[in-house]
Formats: structure tokens, C-alpha cells, sequence
């Protein structure tokens, strides 16, 4: 008489957090030292698994799918730098345009053109993003909604990643774009430009993964903008 099987445990969820490559001209880029900083952090039994994404065209959105094909996480958050900005900003929308005021790191520079041909003119993030800044504010941290995320390789990212969770849809998944400020070392090279510290960017990501994991419907109250 055999014994019955023992069932393997399940894995753990994954959270997929991606962070950029530095482009520009720029030694680092503050979205992949703050996602690199929380790999193997846990909460709530879910799993932060950091993947750095090329500054290219195309090669952005096949990394992230790869990932994605790899971990298959309940949760996608890619972060990218916004630097000018002074606050931590999740994004409301991702467009389908392509337009690089500068080249990516291939030294693709398209004009006008769709991420993705046919696709829908926009997709709206599904992550819980009011209430992220009304807990990021909580914390201390700067934060506000953003109503665009650019039409460079941040903005083609965030469109792909809602394109491929709208196409290949698999319940419960959700998935947006958050963009974070230069680190301090970056702006002294940008005399008036606002930073945050790298330990403040690494607990803002650390509230927004917790938020997009505790709560299922975001809130409702003003993030608009008048310009």
C-alpha cells in the first residue's frame, strides 16, 4: 500500500518591482537603487522580487514581460525617476505615444508613434493611488497623484504593463507606475532642482507596496489638478 503524496507547498505571492537602468547621461537612477533596496522584503506573505528594466524602447516592455512570465506576481509597481518633480507621484494614466524628446540608451528616438498599434488610446492604473498618497503624506513623505506620466520610456512601460494584464487578464493581478524625485547626488548637478534621500524613497515604495496590497478599492477624494 503506497503512502499518499505529501502536497508541496504553494510559493509564496510575489510583488514585481522594477526599477530603471540610468539614462540621460546620469551615473544612477533612483528607481532601481530604491527597488533594488527592498528585494526579499515580505508583507502580508507576499514577496518583493526587484528587476532592473532597460531605458529602451521595446526592450522595456519584453523585460517586463519576461519578469512577469517568471514570478507571476499578484502585484506590478515600475518605478521610474521623474527628476524635477519634488514629491513621489503615482500615475493615473498611461497613453499610447511614443515621443522621445531625448534617445533611449539604444538610441531609439520615436516620434509620434503608438506603444502599441491599434491598442486603446490609454489604460488607467488599477493600483489604489489616492490612497497611497493620503499614506505616503501620512508618513511624511511628499506624494500626489500625477495625471501623466511623459511619453518617454517610463510612460511606454506603464502602457505596456496595463496592455498585458488587460490582454492577458488574470484576476486579482493590478498594476501601475509610480514616478520618484532625483536622489540629492543627482540634483547638485541641477542647481534649483528638488531631490529626496534614497531612505525616504525606499519607505515611500515600502507604504505604496503595503497600501496596493491592503486596499482593494481606493478612496475617493480630490487628486485633481488645475494644470
Amino acid at each position: 500500500m503506497t503512502s499518499p503524496k505529501t502536497p508541496r507547498p504553494s510559493a509564496p505571492p510575489s510583488v514585481l518591482l522594477t526599477g530603471f537602468e540610468p539614462f540621460g547621461g546620469e551615473a544612477i537612477n533612483p528607481s532601481w537603487e530604491a527597488v533594488r533596496a527592498l528585494d526579499g522584503w515580505t508583507h502580508a506573505g507576499a514577496v518583493v522580487h526587484a528587476r532592473q528594466m532597460p531605458c529602451v524602447f521595446g526592450a522595456a516592455i519584453d523585460s517586463l514581460a519576461a519578469a512577469m512570465d517568471e514570478l507571476k506576481p499578484r502585484l506590478v509597481l515600475c518605478i521610474g525617476q521623474a527628476g524635477g518633480r519634488a514629491e513621489v507621484t503615482p500615475e493615473r494614466v498611461a497613453i499610447n505615444v511614443d515621443d522621445g524628446r531625448i534617445a533611449d540608451n539604444a538610441g531609439r528616438q520615436p516620434v509620434d508613434a503608438p506603444v502599441v498599434v491599434e491598442g486603446p488610446a490609454a489604460y488607467f492604473s488599477t493600483l489604489p493611488i489616492k490612497a497611497m498618497v493620503r499614506d505616503l503624506r501620512a508618513a511624511g513623505v511628499p506624494a500626489s497623484v500625477s495625471n501623466t506620466a511623459g511619453t518617454f520610456v517610463c510612460n511606454h512601460i506603464f502602457y505596456g504593463l496595463m496592455h498585458q494584464l488587460a490582454e492577458h487578464a488574470q484576476p486579482g493581478v493590478r498594476g501601475g507606475f509610480i514616478h520618484i524625485p532625483y536622489l540629492p547626488e543627482q540634483a547638485a548637478n541641477f542647481p534649483g532642482a528638488p531631490s529626496m534621500a534614497l531612505a525616504t524613497l525606499v519607505e515611500a515604495l515600502r507604504i505604496a507596496v503595503r497600501t496596493a496590497l491592503e486596499v482593494e478599492r481606493d478612496i475617493a477624494e480630490t487628486g485633481g489638478q488645475l494644470h
